[in-house]
């Protein structure tokens, strides 16, 4: 676990800016011994960890445009910026830091993609261990990628933690379940699917121009797999929104359930995969608030958003967005039913 850099007091006071009259959210989270940090993480009442894996290889590994590394720290200050309220407390989140993949990267600027998935391999093998010791210690991960290379080792070590497969809730324009051919950021959950930690996958909002006719036979085929397309809810009105989330609550009921939410799905968000035609930050949020009240959450992955794109594009109201979608999750689960939805035969 050498890659990890714990966040001190000292450097997380530089995040954020006090003002007379208000708390700020960052005056109030919390942080853990940089000495003895899974001793100290055990020990904190926390409910949520939030931690960064800012890389971009597994998305280059896929083929895809460069810049995931650079959401992590404007969006850690715009998380660190918020009001704390009664209803969202900041003693409530433990900061704990995040990888330094800064060398690995050097390494794979011209690396060749077979190359670069070599590395994920060894960014996987980093981050799982993380996993497991926030979840063994009682608490809810929140992670900022990085590329969805990351889906695999965060179910890794969940799975790990609780001693069996885990579903998964997964709101993206893409199914991330392509071949086996070397680890990227396309390929996270069929690998989970192989190794043995995913066991129920549900997809909400495919978009059917991007997803091959192979992986769709592959889904379509597999009685542990439930998906629905984009096209589907707001052109062809066969579901709605709320029913087609619903949907997959159901499906992956009865178990732990990791939230998966790719940015690329979200219109106008800076990613590898932007889109011009996508959910709405709104109904992004939504998604996150009935997953959250209704399922069993194992933890939240925001994945796949960038601030300074490899191709000169910028956009730093991603960093914003994620602050709405992080204080979102944390409102929603220490203010959440105690009844969970029931599973399902789809």
């Amino acid at each position: 676990m050498s890659n990890l850099n714990i966040i001190s007091q000292q450097e997380l006071n530089q995040l954020f800016t006090k003002r007379d009259g208000e708390t700020k959210l960052g005056e109030n989270v919390q942080v853990v011994d940089g000495v003895d940090w899974q001793t100290s993480l055990n020990r904190s009442d926390a409910q949520f960890v939030l931690l960064g894996i800012p890389e971009d290889i597994g998305v280059r590994a896929n083929y895809g445009v460069g810049g995931t590394h650079t959401l992590w720290e404007p969006a850690l200050k715009a998380i660190l910026n918020v009001q704390h309220t009664d209803l969202l407390q900041g003693e409530k989140l433990l900061i704990l830091g995040s990888f330094d993949f800064s060398e690995m990267m050097k390494r794979s600027a011209n690396m060749e993609v077979e190359g670069m998935r070599m590395l994920v391999n060894e960014i996987d093998d980093l981050v799982y261990p993380v996993i497991k010791a926030i979840c063994d210690s009682g608490k809810t991960p929140i992670i900022i990628g990085g590329g969805h290379n990351n889906a695999y080792p965060i179910l890794k070590g969940i799975s790990k933690s609780k001693g069996t497969a885990i579903n998964c809730i997964n709101l993206d324009a893409h199914t991330d379940y392509r071949a086996i051919e070397g680890r990227h950021s396309g390929n996270g959950f069929r690998y989970a699917k192989m190794d043995g930690y995913l066991k129920r996958y549900a997809m909400v909002g495919l978009h059917r121009s991007y997803n091959s006719q192979n992986v769709l036979n592959d889904i379509t085929s597999d009685p542990d797999i439930h998906f629905c397309f984009y096209e589907d809810i707001f052109l062809q009105m066969k579901s709605e929104l709320y029913g087609a989330i619903d949907e997959a609550i159901r499906f992956t009921a009865g178990t732990v359930t990791g939230v998966e939410l790719d940015l690329d799905c979200i219109e106008h968000t800076l990613s590898s995969a932007a889109t011009p035609c996508g959910f709405t930050t709104l109904q992004a949020r939504q998604f996150l608030l009935q997953t959250i009240h209704f399922a069993n959450v194992g933890y939240l992955h925001l994945t796949e958003g960038i601030v300074s794109r490899n191709d000169g594009r910028e956009d730093p109201m991603t960093a914003k967005l994620i602050s709405y979608l992080v204080t979102d999750f944390i409102r929603a689960a220490t203010n959440k039913p105690t009844v969970f939805i029931k599973e399902t035969e789809m």
